[in-house]
C-alpha cells in the first residue's frame, strides 16, 4: 500500500482522507482471490479515430497481452480485457464518481457484471479513468473466477 500512495502522491499534489481511503480498499480488493492482474494499460484516441486499448495481464501466473478497438477507450479497454479472459460476463452498470475535486481528482469506477446468473460488483480508482475503469471490471471478474462464498448472488 505505501508503494501505491507514494504513486498516487507523485501524480497529486494533495492527498485528502478518502483518497488514502481507496487507496486502502483497492489495496485489500485486489488481494481477495487474483487470478488475474492489470499489470500496464495503453489507450490511443484520436479524434475522428477508432480508440484502441492494449492490456497487459497477469493471468494465473503467467502475462498476457491483447490489443482491442472499441467505442471509447473504455469499451476498447475491456474488449482487449474480454479477449484474454473470455469471460461471457455481461456489463449491467457502469458508475463513475469522484473520490475528491480537482482535476487531479482520483476517480472511482464501480462496474456490475452478470454471468450464468451470478452478479458481482468490483470497484477500481486511480487518477486516470480509464486505469480505474481497468480495475473494477478486473475485480468484478477476479470474483466471478472464484468460488461462490456467500449464499446470496449480489457479491
Amino acid at each position: 500500500a505505501f508503494q501505491r500512495f507514494k504513486e498516487l502522491a507523485d501524480k497529486k499534489h494533495e492527498i485528502y482522507d478518502e483518497d488514502l481511503q481507496a487507496l486502502v480498499t483497492d489495496t485489500h480488493l485486489q488481494a481477495e482471490d487474483e487470478h488475474l492482474r492489470l499489470i500496464a494499460l495503453r489507450v490511443c484516441s484520436e479524434t475522428g479515430e477508432i480508440p484502441e486499448a492494449t492490456v497487459t495481464l497477469w493471468v494465473n501466473g503467467r502475462e498476457v497481452q491483447a490489443t482491442a478497438t472499441g467505442g471509447g477507450p473504455v469499451d476498447a479497454t475491456y474488449k482487449a480485457i474480454e479477449s484474454v479472459v473470455q469471460s461471457g460476463a455481461e456489463l449491467k452498470l457502469y458508475s463513475v464518481s469522484n473520490i475528491t475535486s480537482g482535476t487531479d481528482a482520483q476517480g472511482e469506477v464501480t462496474v456490475r457484471v452478470e454471468r450464468g446468473g451470478r452478479i458481482v460488483n468490483g470497484h477500481g480508482a486511480d487518477t486516470d479513468i480509464v486505469i480505474a475503469s481497468a480495475k473494477a471490471y478486473i475485480h468484478a471478474l477476479n470474483k466471478l473466477m472464484a468460488p461462490e462464498k456467500r449464499t446470496h448472488p449480489q457479491l
